[in-house]
Order: C-alpha cells, then sequence, then structure tokens
C-alpha cells in the first residue's frame, strides 16, 4: 500500500505523518510532533527556529524511511518568509508574523499603492503582516540579491536545494495577482521591492526535487488552510467551512475571486485553492484567545486544562459578555483574560471574573464572529449554504462547534481534526495516480444541529458590532 510523509506545521507544533489511502479515505499515523512556537530574543523580536524545525523534520523522515514513502510533502502557515543569498545560505532570522516590525508598514505602502488597488490587483484582506509590509520593513539592501522563500519553500529548498514558491502560499503575501494567479510586477515596482526578490511559482502537485534517500518532494497545497479545505469532506457549492485553530477562517471555496469594493470594505480575502479554485474567507482570530488565556492561567499557578474549562464553560449563563475577537489587542502574545476585561468594560458590559466565565466569553464570541462572517461571504458571493464544515483541532471543541451550528442556524459538520496533513496526503496521492482527480475525501465527521434562539444570537453579535 503507497504511503505519503506530510509535514503539517502550525503556528505551536509541527507534526511528522504518514498517510496511506484506502477506499478513498486516507488513514493518518502520527510519527514525530515537536514544538515551534516563536521565540522573543531581546532586541531582535519574535523569531521561529527554522535550523530546529529542519532538524526535527529530518528526524521524523528518518522514521518514515522503512515505509518507502511514494513522496514528501510540506505546509504551514502563511506569510513569514525566509531570504536566500546568492551563496545559497539562509540570511538571517525567519521573523515571526506576530512581530511588532510591520507597525506603519501599511501607511507607508499606501504613499505608492491605494487599498482599492491593492485589493483589486491581490483580492487579500488587509492584515498588518502580509508579506508585503514585512518586506517593507527590512532594509532595501537586505533584500538586493536575494530570494525571498516563504517557510514551506524554504523548508523544501532545504531539502531538496530548489527554489520556488507554490501558489497557495503565494497568494497570501499581497504579491500575487488574484486573477492571473501570477506575480504582479506593478505591484512588485510600486513598492519598491526588488524584482529579483520573488521565485518562479509551482503549483500544487509538482515535483520540488528529491530529498533524503531521492524520495521526491512535492509541492502540495503548501498554505496550511489550502491544504485543509481541500480536505473538507464536501462536493457540489452549497457548504462554508471554518478551518478552526489558532485562527478561524471562515469562508466559501469559488470558482473566481470577489474583487468588489464591498468585498475588499468587508476585508474578506480571495487566497487559490486546488484545482484553480478561490477560497473567499476572512481571517478571525481564532482559539488563539483561548490557549493564551490557557497559559496564562497557568503561569500564575492555577491548576487548568483545556477540557475541564470547556466543561465548566458550558455551565455558565449566556451571553454574559461578548467581545470582538478581531480586535488588534487581541494580535500579540500577553495577558488575554485582563484584555478581554478591558475590553468588556469598554463596551459597558460585565467583566468575567473567573477562568470558565472568560472561557464561555471566548467561545460565544467566536462562534459570533463566525456567524458573522459566513453571513457576509455569502451575501458578498450571491450564495446559499446548507451547511458549514469545521475542520482542524477547532473541530474537537464540542461546545465551540454547538455554539457555531446555534450562531449560524445550520448544521455544523465537524471533522477531520487533522485537516492540513490530509489534505497535504490528498494532493500528493492525486499527484501519484492513487486518487483520481475530482475525486472528493472522504473522512468521519460529527454532526450538530442548531438549537434555536437566532434572535439572542444576533442581539449579543450586536453589542460589538457583528450583528
Amino acid at each position: 500500500m503507497p504511503s505519503f510523509v506530510a509535514v503539517d506545521l502550525g503556528a505551536s507544533s509541527g507534526r511528522v505523518m504518514l498517510g496511506r489511502v484506502v477506499d478513498g479515505a486516507v488513514d493518518l499515523t502520527e510519527v514525530r510532533r515537536f514544538a515551534t512556537g516563536p521565540r522573543d530574543r531581546p532586541g531582535g523580536g519574535l523569531r521561529w527556529d527554522v535550523d530546529e524545525m529542519y532538524e526535527e523534520i529530518l528526524a521524523g523522515l528518518r522514521q518514515t524511511a522503512a515505509a518507502g514513502p511514494v513522496s514528501i510533502g510540506i505546509d504551514s502557515w502563511a506569510v513569514d518568509y525566509g531570504l536566500i543569498g546568492p551563496d545559497g545560505k539562509l540570511e538571517g532570522d525567519v521573523r515571526c508574523y506576530r512581530d511588532s516590525r510591520t507597525d506603519g508598514m501599511a501607511e507607508r505602502l499606501r504613499e505608492t499603492v491605494d487599498d482599492e488597488t491593492l485589493y483589486r490587483v491581490t483580492g487579500l484582506q488587509y492584515l498588518p503582516f502580509n508579506t508585503i509590509y514585512q518586506l517593507l520593513a527590512e532594509p532595501l539592501d537586505r533584500l538586493v540579491d536575494k530570494t525571498m522563500l516563504l517557510l514551506p519553500d524554504l523548508l523544501g529548498y532545504r531539502l531538496t536545494g530548489e527554489t520556488g514558491a507554490e501558489v497557495t502560499n503565494a497568494s497570501t503575501t499581497a504579491l500575487l495577482d488574484a486573477t492571473t494567479r501570477q506575480w504582479s510586477a506593478e505591484l512588485v515596482e510600486r513598492a519598491g521591492l526588488p524584482a529579483s526578490l520573488l521565485p518562479p511559482l509551482r503549483q500544487p502537485g509538482e515535483r520540488i526535487g528529491a530529498g533524503p534517500e531521492g524520495t521526491p518532494v512535492l509541492s502540495v497545497a503548501s498554505h496550511d488552510t489550502a491544504s485543509a479545505v481541500a480536505a473538507v469532506p464536501a462536493s457540489g457549492d452549497d457548504f462554508g467551512y471554518i478551518s478552526c485553530g489558532t485562527w478561524s477562517l471562515v469562508g466559501l471555496e469559488l470558482p473566481a475571486p470577489v474583487l468588489t469594493e464591498s468585498a475588499r470594505r468587508a476585508n474578506f480575502t480571495n487566497e487559490a485553492g486546488i484545482d484553480g479554485t478561490v477560497r473567499f474567507l476572512r481571517n478571525t482570530m481564532g482559539l488563539w484567545l483561548l490557549s493564551e488565556s490557557l497559559r496564562v492561567w497557568r503561569e500564575r499557578g492555577l491548576d487548568v486544562t483545556l477540557d475541564g474549562m470547556l466543561r465548566a464553560a458550558a455551565r455558565e449563563p449566556a451571553f454574559t459578555s461578548i467581545v470582538d475577537p478581531d480586535d488588534p489587542a487581541f494580535l500579540p502574545p500577553g495577558d488575554m483574560p485582563a484584555r478581554i476585561a478591558r475590553a468588556c468594560r469598554e463596551t459597558g458590559q460585565p467583566v468575567p471574573e473567573t477562568p470558565p466565565a472568560v472561557t464561555r466569553t471566548i467561545l460565544e464570541s467566536l462562534a459570533v464572529a463566525h456567524a458573522a462572517s459566513l453571513r457576509t461571504a455569502t451575501r458578498l458571493a450571491d450564495r446559499e449554504l446548507d451547511v458549514v464544515h469545521v475542520v482542524g483541532g477547532g473541530s474537537r471543541n464540542e461546545l465551540l462547534c454547538r455554539f457555531t451550528a446555534d450562531a449560524c442556524g445550520l448544521p455544523v459538520l465537524a471533522g477531520p481534526v487533522e485537516a492540513s496533513a490530509l489534505g497535504n496526503v490528498f494532493v500528493q496521492a492525486r499527484a501519484a495516480g492513487v486518487l483520481a482527480a475530482g475525486s472528493p475525501l472522504s473522512a468521519p465527521f460529527a454532526r450538530y444541529e442548531p438549537g434555536g434562539g437566532q434572535r439572542a444570537w444576533h442581539s449579543a453579535a450586536q453589542r460589538v458590532g457583528l450583528g
């Protein structure tokens, strides 16, 4: 039975997974798991330890060697990159998107590229850490004679020696034309960036080169959300999706981008998917709010677990307080419970005083944001939905899935959990001919029916302008 290796990197942990396709379903085995979180270097900002990631990946690949895998694919989060010099070496560190160095870069870009033009070309949601803003934060002389490689392509380069940019991840840079799916020479020039900075583009399923033991390394849908959406067990066009983890990526799969002024004002993004599709979605802060809160409580000596907090939160009163998860105050690491308390005070709502109350506030707020984004997406794309698929780690959060079904007024199908790794293997298996092109991926899921109370959810959303 042919096997495939998926290297799936998240912002807190990475996994090396071995996947086999059985009757249209992918059977995944976790071979190695390791920490990936950013590190704050005094005077140097938040950085990723790419060398450590690479060594962990190599260790995982050695553990899979006995299976004789057909190929290897790498996916990760978007926007972050490394710079390869003329000598072929990585110059400096790979900075984390949560680093503050991009402060003021959007205003700088507006001196030569207005927001309307940027969206008309790229279709990309404004996020202060998009790659174009990170590059503008670099000294220009550091970019000259360099090649920019996004994280999966950088690690692929370390394995094969071949440079390139996979298109689903390239579409998050604000340098790719959303219509042609080519680098925008106009934007590169107007942003004052060297044209030689951008490597040739690749498509999901293309061969990059030979990795360890001569195993082919393939270009998969290397943006982890693109892989996760590829793993959604759905067909047709009547579904919405939420790729739920540190971030919640909420939207639709479309045949073409939506580049209207209304879509720009709603801050929706058009990112490339597999087979020429578009991921029309909005980024919401996601379970980052809860994971940071848990970290802070533990540092204060509280004996808290995720499961315990979810059980306790289910017993808390409904709709006591709601916050907007996309408040910029929630983006950097720090005291999340204090920030949530401040947001509640500023909007005239009761302040959640206990960890279970804070947890309930976070989960209800996320469900409100999920529903608001899906309502806006369907209006902008002129679509109607019958169901919402929740994939990724958040699909295990029963309380959040139930709240999301209630807030949306639609059934929620939760799963698969390892969606990014599944989508990674899915693209490799199609490239190998193990799965036929166009065949959907089957995966188990749990179903949550809406419990009503739409008026109460809508009222809660209006408190923070999400109604």
